[in-house]
């Protein structure tokens, strides 16, 4: 088998809040993916990677299992790319005022590497990095 696509299915326990998140952030709405409180959906990137956010309640009646804990562990960490160290300092700014945690904040780690790594509401990890 080789699979032609990839997204990613998180849960969340507000969907309202986790659309308002990245919708200030700039990501594009995955239309005809949003349902109302049950699901928002978003396209990220040049290649439009899908990462789906569901009530807590739909992720875990699909997983049958339990919906993670994030302030106790991680499960993943997306990686955004940025243009240059400025456009990892707007993120920061933007991440800050959208409501986002940030975790690590923006600093160079290793000769030319540069990012910061944030949280959204519910604890989902991302950084945005630059090289």
């Amino acid at each position: 088998m080789r699979p032609t696509q990839i997204w990613a299915n998180l849960g969340v326990k507000d969907v309202d809040n986790t659309r308002n998140f990245y919708t200030s952030l700039g990501f594009k709405s995955n239309e005809g993916h949003n349902k109302a409180k049950e699901l928002t959906s978003f396209l990220i990137g040049n290649n439009d990677f899908v990462v789906h956010f569901f009530a807590n309640d739909s992720f875990k009646d699909s997983t049958k299992g339990e919906v993670a804990d994030l302030t106790h562990g991680n499960e993943v960490m997306f990686t955004l790319w940025a243009e240059s160290k400025e456009e990892v300092d707007t993120w920061a700014i933007e991440v800050r005022n959208a409501g986002g945690m940030i975790f690590s904040e923006p600093s160079e780690f290793g000769k030319g590497y540069y990012g910061f790594g944030f949280s959204d509401p519910d604890g989902h990890k991302w950084n945005v990095f630059h090289m």
